[in-house]
């Protein structure tokens, strides 16, 4: 397993040493999923965790968070070891968001909010002051109390996974886990949710943990990246994974391809055509874009086509040098119709 080159003096807050996930069997004795992983994770810290279908994302989070029995190591949170404790304990120091909204007509709002208390409330449930406090700073910090009065079933998914969350808060543990928060959520809604979740780690001091499939997000949210493929982890700064090749690695399928130099996936095969583009700036790269789509392979060396992209007068102008004729055009769709007879 590949480490991250980020030092730290500070004690981590979650550590994973010489762990093995997967699932006991009784007979055939047990399916290794993925290990043995070394991992160590801080307060104030966002992590993703990210990986293809099937890599065992699920499971390393369950192991975790106390759900599921692991086949080898241990897991320390705040110096504990996770085995040693009583499942009263672990919720009071590991929160857990899983991917099914709870969906309930009867119960309102704060009432599931209220109920991240329960680790700490006792037997009969009753909210202290400073129970009531935390949970109005959990509302608070997630920008749900417009929701407050509201029945759950009455909620999108977007309401109801910062509704989730902010239960999660209210239980006030120091490692938050969230399996596939933004799963169910339209783009802007991701995108919010995302930059939340990075906001309150710093804000509140927590260790948040996520598994997410949202690639671009995570290289702009995630202070660490936990990258799984093929029973391995390697684990760095976003920058980090994407300069040193693991992305490419990890996703590597025929007809897809990651550009290092946007943080993308490219959809489309090797282009059959060939042009230079000369220029820079937001046009040049948009322009790319539709070149590459119309199956064009973008080039540094020279070509019987090139292109040069500037603005005159705030206008912008493609030039065209097709083996030394240019000709000059003022509409992108206007370049691309040119383009696709020559």
């Amino acid at each position: 397993m590949k480490m991250g080159t980020q030092h730290r003096k500070l004690q981590p807050l979650l550590q994973v040493k010489e762990l093995e996930i997967g699932y006991k069997r009784t007979a055939d004795g047990h399916k290794k999923v993925a290990g043995p992983l070394n991992l160590e994770m801080y307060a104030g810290q966002l992590v993703c965790l990210l990986g293809p279908n099937g890599c065992g994302k699920s499971t390393l989070l369950r192991s975790i968070a106390g759900l599921q029995p692991v086949l080898n190591g241990y897991i320390e949170v705040e110096g504990q070891r996770l085995d040693q404790l009583q499942p009263a304990h672990i919720a009071k120091i590991i929160s857990l968001v899983l991917t099914d909204n709870v969906r309930s007509g009867n119960l309102d709002v704060y009432s599931l909010i209220a109920l991240g208390r329960y680790p700490h409330t006792g037997w009969l449930g009753t909210l202290s002051k400073k129970d009531k406090e935390i949970i109005d700073l959990a509302i608070q910090s997630t920008h749900t109390a417009a929701f407050l009065p509201r029945k759950l079933d009455s909620l999108s998914d977007g309401e109801c996974q910062k509704v989730m969350l902010a239960r999660a808060l209210a239980q006030d543990t120091p490692l938050v886990i969230l399996d596939e928060p933004t799963a169910h959520l339209d783009l802007p809604s991701r995108i919010q949710l995302m930059g939340l979740l990075h906001q309150l780690a710093r804000e509140m001091n927590k260790a948040i943990l996520i598994s997410t499939h949202e690639l671009d997000l995570a290289l702009q949210a995630a202070d660490e990246i936990w990258l799984m493929s093929d029973g391995d982890l390697t684990t760095g700064l976003p920058e980090e994974l994407v300069l040193n090749g693991s992305f490419q690695q990890a996703f590597d399928k025929e007809g897809i391809l990651f550009d290092t130099s946007t943080g993308t996936f490219n959809l489309h095969h090797k282009g059959t055509k060939q042009i230079r583009i000369q220029g820079e700036g937001k046009v040049v790269f948009w322009t790319k874009r539709a070149l590459v789509r119309m199956g064009y392979e973008i080039l540094t060396g020279e070509t019987d086509v090139s292109l040069t992209v500037k603005e005159e007068e705030g206008e912008v102008v493609w030039s065209v040098d097709h083996k030394g004729e240019v000709k000059l055009y003022r509409q992108l769709p206007e370049l691309l119709d040119a383009l696709s007879v020559m």
